[in-house]
């Protein structure tokens, strides 16, 4: 906004009323001006959008909101705050240690220190109780304006290399801002609260790991610590609590005790996968192929390896050619593919494609690999060997918008069989990095838009993030226990088609290009069995279980009479096995019930005698007592896929299985 012309300063609040001021007023000021009660709580100010200190004063005319607990803005600050109060009491406790970096991130905070002795869990009992004893000392946060050689000679004279060091890079027109608490002071751009004690107790330190000196492993490594900051006790209460929750449901750990999955150093990145976990693989798998089919996919392979010429031409190369596996062959660089959308217009451009053929909605699973840095890799949720669940769809202009709405309806109906109810869509438009022109992108976020608009959903803008050919959705999930998990997109693409050159003949005659729809489900077969396995702690329903049932023997003359049964719960299609251990029932039972498995047949003398068994759910301490032919078409019926017929899924994995 302009500068007034006279001496006053005129502030219009959120609620649309204005405030006059003779001059410059702080945000404090602003706030004690409209009531002791907003003083009070206040703990920041929006200048025009722009975060601010309250104690900076506004020297223009304003839109200002005051931020208080519960806006959205406060958890940020808070958390950025608490980064200071933990360094602040590190280097209180442990003298010499240096600070690097400290932002807010989703649920918390971290730390980056470099020090010689590592940080050990005991350390971080330490360390919060100096924090809370930094909190109860009110100290006031104060922002001074230096100058870039005074900085620099002040860091380095602590000893503080990494941060002079990062003075130096700085722009030469960047201000230095430092903030002062108490004694101790940091290099930071703010804003903060007016002093710790607004900080509260609701903190809490959660685990240290490893960092690199700006995030590159060439550099020396540092010691992070994380921690989670919140309003209140009883949001860090639940936060806690959903932790607790998510470590006992961890892929990895249940992968590992159901005997799915497992990964080691020598193939970092990749799964192997063990034949309970390939099984869980292939159901989804034939599930996901029995919904394309019936939507009008058609199924593709393409390539694993790929000339670098082609990548070059679909503009991938330029953008990702360090996350390519590359392998030299006859003087040729070759890719490993990253992704199938080159490969699919390959298979659209052969032949003459009619407009009566669109859309084409092309659909393969995928295998792809990316140079994930090391660092980065999380079980089976980061990887660099995975399999997309992705398709392409090539359309006219003209069907983007009921080719959108097809899909989000299938979207839909699919995670809800795999018992997603919540969803949430953002947009994200063009990044800052992109191939095509601004025309180009116009005409792909308003078809996109207008596409996502009728069909029915309601979406949040996140700017920038689109993929670099085209404007995209995101669809995020939320699991049993509150988190949220991206894993479908959609985008619309006119940039590939014409890299590539693909062509169909319109009804006039004439050569066009056909619009790109790119689209994945699942995202990553291996990232959603990981999303799955959390979201049922291992518990699947019946149709997704590795192990459907075990017919158990409560006495060794019953053995014969498993064996009976177990067949034929095996010829309606169903995974079973017989346990005929000489072990006792309860102990059977159990262990089968640590295993996850959802049904346990029990039968003993007097099932075998009268053609019964007693049926044990996973997690109910009763049983049921029913005849064989009516148990094996009631768990047939249970085990049957969502939407299909009574053991058809079952069929597609249980030969070899």
């Amino acid at each position: 906004m302009a500068v007034t012309t006279d001496s006053k300063l005129s502030i219009t609040l959120p609620d649309g009323s204005t405030r006059a001021f003779d001059g410059p007023v702080t945000g404090a000021e602003l706030a004690a001006s409209i009531g002791p009660g907003l003083a009070k709580a206040a703990l920041a100010v929006k200048v025009d959008g722009d975060l601010r200190d309250l104690k900076r004063s506004i020297e223009q005319d304003a839109a200002v909101e005051i931020v208080t607990a519960g806006h959205a803005d406060s958890l940020e600050l808070l958390r950025h705050d608490c980064a200071h109060v933990l360094a602040e009491a590190v280097q209180e406790l442990y003298p010499g240690t240096q600070v690097t970096f400290g932002p807010a991130i989703e649920n918390g905070f971290y730390y980056d220190f470099a020090r010689s002795e590592p940080f050990t869990p005991d350390d971080l009992a330490v360390i919060e109780k100096r924090m809370h004893e930094i909190v109860d000392r009110n100290e006031a946060i104060e922002r001074e304006v230096w100058s870039r050689d005074e900085a620099i000679r002040h860091f380095a004279e602590l000893g503080e290399k990494y941060k002079a060091e990062h003075i130096e890079t700085l722009p030469a027109d960047v201000e230095i801002s430092i903030y002062r608490q108490g004694d101790w002071l940091d290099l930071c751009i703010g804003p903060h609260l007016p002093a710790t004690g607004k900080l509260g107790h609701a903190f809490k330190l959660t685990k240290i790991s490893g960092a690199y000196w700006r995030g590159d492993a060439r550099n020396e490594q540092l010691q992070r610590i994380y921690g989670t900051c919140w309003e209140t006790e009883k949001q860090l209460k639940a936060y806690l609590t959903m932790l607790e929750e998510a470590e006992k449901r961890d892929h990895r750990r249940l992968g590992r005790e159901m005997n799915l999955f497992h990964m080691q150093e020598e193939a970092a990145g990749s799964v192997f996968w063990h034949p309970k976990g390939w099984t869980l693989y292939r159901t989804v798998e034939a599930y996901m192929r029995r919904r394309l089919e019936a939507a009008g996919y058609v199924e593709v392979k393409t390539p694993q390896l790929i000339d670098r010429s082609l990548w070059e031409a679909s503009g991938h190369w330029e953008k990702f050619h360090e996350h390519m596996f590359i392998a030299e062959s006859e003087e040729r660089s070759l890719a490993v593919k990253p992704m199938n959308c080159p490969g699919h217009v390959q298979i659209f451009k052969q032949g003459i494609t009619s407009y009566r053929d669109l859309p084409l909605r092309m659909a393969e699973f995928g295998s792809c690999h990316r140079n994930e840095p090391s660092g980065a890799l999380h079980g089976m949720m980061r990887v660099r060997a995975f399999t997309q669940d992705d398709a392409h769809i090539f359309c006219t202009p003209d069907q983007i918008n009921s080719e959108t709405v097809v899909f989000c309806d299938l979207l839909r109906s699919i995670y809800r069989d795999f018992g997603f109810d919540e969803l949430v869509v953002k947009f994200s438009d063009r990044p800052a990095v992109r191939a095509g022109d601004d025309a180009t992108w116009d005409k792909a976020e308003g078809a996109l838009k207008d596409a996502v608009e009728q069909a029915g959903l309601d979406y949040t803008l996140n700017p920038g993030e689109g993929a670099f050919y085209g404007p995209k959705l995101e669809f995020v999930l939320r699991d049993a226990i509150g988190r949220d998990w991206q894993c479908g997109t959609f985008q619309v693409d006119f940039v590939l088609p014409e890299r590539l050159g693909a062509n169909y003949i319109g009804e006039d005659g004439e050569k066009h290009r056909p619009v790109m729809l790119h689209r994945a489900i699942l995202g990553s077969f291996e990232r959603f069995l990981a999303i799955l396995i959390e979201q049922y702690a291992g518990k699947f329903p019946l149709w997704l279980a590795p192990e459907q049932v075990v017919v158990a023997t409560i006495t060794s003359d019953a053995n014969g009479y498993a064996e009976q049964v177990c067949a034929a719960l095996s010829a309606a299609g169903l995974r079973v096995k017989t346990d005929l251990r000489n072990e006792k029932i309860n102990y059977k039972v159990r262990e089968h019930s640590l295993a996850k498995v959802p049904v346990i047949a029990v039968v003993g003398r007097r099932e075998a005698e009268e053609g019964k068994a007693a049926l044990r759910r996973l997690g109910s301490q009763g049983q049921e007592i029913l005849a064989l032919g009516e148990a094996v078409d009631r768990i047939r019926a249970e085990a049957a896929g969502p939407g299909s017929d009574a053991g058809s899924d079952q069929g597609a994995v249980s030969e070899g299985a």
